[in-house]
């Protein structure tokens, strides 16, 4: 692969405004990089709650396999300034949104699917997804649960050419508080509703501590704090809160439990008048270190003059869903900085070590 050529095109890519309210967009980004594949594969097409995504493998006559590595990678950003969306270089940096989450490592895995995909002896696939951004339950979970599956993974999120064999699980809680009405000037008279709530994310908080560094440990983030009251001189009968939680694997409470029994443990720490819903949980991501691709994939990048260490990621990404399912998923990607700011880059010389590793990995397992 020859960088300025792939570089063109990844700019071309960079500049589609790519969100998840822009539905056209998302096609758009989808059709660029099957062009840049080319022609001669199979190539499904999916959308699930207008959310398009495809799946591209070798086309034997046989339908679709089970394939022996699944090459993920989503087109979609979250939003920016119309400015991001300008790429530009200075020096070996690319600034643009999405330059290192995560289109240019999706597009290095679309040519490297193209490379090799027609004469390995095994089935691989290239599944590109449009709504990683917004959870992926309608790119990467719809497409498992139309029956493609595979033996192992590889998302091309951003990681410097380390893999990212952890990721914490994750829940989105809504708490509500009811409460009862009175004049502002009678507070005795009333119940109020926000007073209950904030007591019952104070209680979180003291049972989760917001870390003050990086820690590997259970995080609540109070997203929001709401209520309907729109009067100064009435106490609030009815207030919300919404949690976002990170946990990771064997956190008691969240850790293989269900909806239900999470609503009951956050009701049980936040006290009684609060009603806890939980909108999702999703269970942390884990891969073996020592199974052989994974292993395969490190000497791969060590080869391109990477350490090529272990990470664990505090950010959910694709892999829990094949987690969920007993299929290990690592995350490797390239290098960059600045995810989902003003000024995102893409390290340009890690691209094509990248783009080697890769092609070094799948050649060998």
């Amino acid at each position: 692969m020859e960088l300025e050529p792939f570089l063109r095109t990844a700019e071309e890519l960079l500049a589609v405004p790519s969100t998840a309210d822009r539905p056209d967009q998302l096609h758009r980004a989808l059709d660029l990089v099957l062009d840049a594949v080319g022609p001669g594969f199979a190539v499904e097409r999916f959308e699930s709650a207008g959310k398009p995504s495809a799946l591209l493998y070798r086309d034997t006559g046989a339908g679709r396999p089970a394939f022996r590595v699944i090459l993920n990678g989503h087109l979609d950003v979250v939003p920016a300034a119309p400015e991001q969306f300008t790429p530009r270089r200075e020096g070996d940096r690319l600034y643009a949104r999405g330059a290192q989450d995560m289109k240019i490592s999706a597009l290095v895995m679309a040519h490297v699917f193209a490379e090799l995909a027609p004469s390995l002896p095994y089935p691989l696939a290239l599944q590109l997804v449009t709504d990683e951004e917004i959870g992926g339950r309608n790119g990467t979970l719809h497409q498992l649960e139309q029956g493609v599956t595979g033996q192992f993974v590889v998302i091309g999120e951003f990681s410097g050419l380390e893999i990212v064999t952890d990721s914490k699980g994750i829940l989105q809680a809504r708490l509500t508080a009811t409460g009862r009405a009175a004049h502002s000037a009678y507070p005795w008279q009333g119940d109020n509703a926000l007073l209950r709530l904030t007591r019952a994310i104070q209680a979180l908080h003291a049972a989760y501590p917001l870390p003050t560094t990086e820690a590997w440990a259970t995080t609540v983030n109070l997203a929001r704090l709401d209520t309907p009251n729109t009067a100064f001189n009435q106490v609030p009968a009815l207030a919300e809160a919404w949690l976002d939680i990170r946990f990771p694997p064997g956190e008691p409470g969240f850790d293989g439990r269900t909806a239900e029994q999470i609503a009951a443990h956050l009701g049980d720490i936040c006290g009684p008048g609060i009603a806890v819903a939980v909108e999702h949980a999703d269970a942390p991501h884990h891969a073996d270190r020592d199974r052989p691709e994974v292993r395969a994939l490190q000497q791969a990048a060590q080869a391109q003059g990477y350490p090529a260490g272990f990470l664990r990621k505090h950010g959910a990404a694709d892999g829990r869903f094949y987690s969920q399912r007993g299929v290990d998923a690592v995350i490797f990607g390239i290098g960059g900085a600045g995810l989902h700011g003003p000024e995102e880059y893409a390290d340009l010389t890690s691209i094509l070590p990248y783009h080697q590793a890769l092609r070094t990995f799948l050649s060998a397992i």
